[in-house]
């Protein structure tokens, strides 16, 4: 039997697909399909035979033999942990009303289902948006938040750190004032470094959160916002100030200036050491110890970053500016990454343009109209469309595949062709490299 699967609620579900995910359901179940059967075993009460007496078990049987949607709607539900179909879909109701910040409908509903007002809108226990205060907290629904706090919701504390996390600095203050103010803790900067909210770090830093302890010691979550999967390099630059403002003091290494934006260091570092242009960096100097950041980890980038140049960086941070500014300082488009012992690396910066973090949010949220600036950059200035390289490459589990996938001799658009997770994949910046003679073998 296949183990039955583990559903859990988008952050705003809808409840047509579940109706169509019923339906489907039941005909795969219907049909003998294996994953059905194992997870109608598993959720609908007739189909718990292995204790049933014989009689019973040939009853359970002929029900299941006529199984109808109703059946197949409770076992989608308690395959999202609720109890039943109309608990999933009272979820799907006060999810969407806090949505559309429709104040009516949530007080109809947790008026009429008073539990609701206290249990996860997305019923699992481990949901970050919370229980109907903090959920609404997360998209700054204040007058739901003011109506629940009357009516006796208690996640204050909670729907202030959301709120901080998601930039929403007014809800975010209106919270701590009915939470009476309590003291920031340390740990609180983490949620906003995550999602490079520098207004959510601003809140909390003028509301007592410290960058420092008393003895000057590392408190800000700095390596949160060097290896958070988000792309924003202007939030990313305020957030590491207003840390330095705050008395953290960074390293003075090349990377970190890089990260915090700053030319003017950089142009120090280039004065001091004219090859940095083409020097390569370890991943331990691109995230150091010192601020906190894990033991070396290709998480979730899509081209690898270890043994790379200031330039390759800008690809995947994002730091158009820089780049431009790098390459006018007489930083080469072609400069390979370090080549490792097993063969693998030599790509040029132009091969992070094909499958770089920045891509994954262009996809993801399928913005446009989609560009390739920094592949219109590097093309135009002389980025060989046809060097070629060897990777290798594993992601975090929560973005596909974490199974290690190697990638042989392959040319920037073969690097594309052949990614096993394409969300990573610009298909902007391969079309530039075709134009621009790009070979896909």
């Amino acid at each position: 039997m296949s183990v039955a699967p583990v559903r859990r609620l988008p952050v705003r579900p809808d409840a047509d697909q579940l109706r169509r995910q019923a339906k489907e359901l039941l005909r795969a179940f219907r049909d003998g399909d294996p994953a059905a059967l194992a997870e109608w075993h598993h959720h609908h009460p007739d189909a718990r035979l292995d204790s049933a007496p014989h009689t019973d078990a040939r009853l359970a049987n002929a029900r299941l033999a006529n199984a109808r949607l109703a059946d197949a709607q409770l076992v989608l539900a308690r395959s999202y942990q609720a109890s039943s179909w109309t608990r999933l879909m009272q979820s799907v109701q006060l999810a969407d009303a806090i949505w559309r910040d429709d104040l009516d409908e949530v007080r109809r509903l947790i008026t009429a289902h008073r539990a609701l007002r206290d249990e996860q809108v997305l019923i699992r226990r481990d949901s970050n948006w919370g229980p109907p205060m903090t959920y609404a907290a997360n998209l700054g629904r204040d007058a739901i938040i003011r109506w629940l706090h009357a009516h006796g919701a208690t996640d204050v504390e909670s729907a202030a750190g959301r709120a901080a996390l998601q930039g929403k600095v007014q809800t975010a203050r209106m919270l701590y004032d009915m939470a009476g103010r309590p003291p920031i803790d340390d740990d609180a900067l983490g949620g906003p470094a995550y999602t490079l909210s520098a207004e959510g770090t601003a809140l909390l830093l003028s509301l007592g959160a410290r960058a420092v302890d008393e003895s000057g010691a590392r408190l800000a979550p700095v390596a949160v916002v060097l290896e958070t999967d988000g792309r924003n390099p202007e939030a990313k630059h305020a957030i590491l100030a207003m840390y330095e403002q705050h008395g953290l003091v960074y390293p003075d290494t090349p990377t970190m200036a890089l990260h915090r934006g700053r030319i003017d260091l950089l142009e120090a570092h280039i004065a001091r050491d004219p090859l940095l242009l083409t020097r390569t960096f370890t991943h331990r100097e691109i995230y150091p110890t010192s601020m906190g950041c894990r033991e070396p980890l290709d998480a979730t980038v899509g081209t690898p970053v270890g043994g790379s140049t200031l330039l390759h960086l800008c690809v995947d941070y994002d730091e158009l500016e820089i780049a431009r500014w790098l390459i006018a300082q007489g930083a080469s488009v072609n400069a390979p990454s370090r080549v490792g012992a097993s063969g693998f690396g030599g790509h040029t910066p132009l091969f992070n343009t094909v499958v770089s973090q920045p891509n994954f949010w262009m996809n993801y949220g399928k913005r446009g109209p989609f560009t390739a600036p920094f592949t219109e950059l590097l093309l135009g200035q002389g980025a060989n469309p046809n060097v070629r390289a060897s990777l290798w490459k594993r992601l975090h589990p929560g973005h596909g595949d974490p199974a290690r996938h190697d990638y042989r001799d392959v040319t920037p658009l073969s690097w594309g062709r052949r990614f096993h997770a394409p969300i990573f994949v610009s298909e902007p910046a391969m079309q530039r490299i075709r134009d621009a003679g790009g070979e896909t073998q």
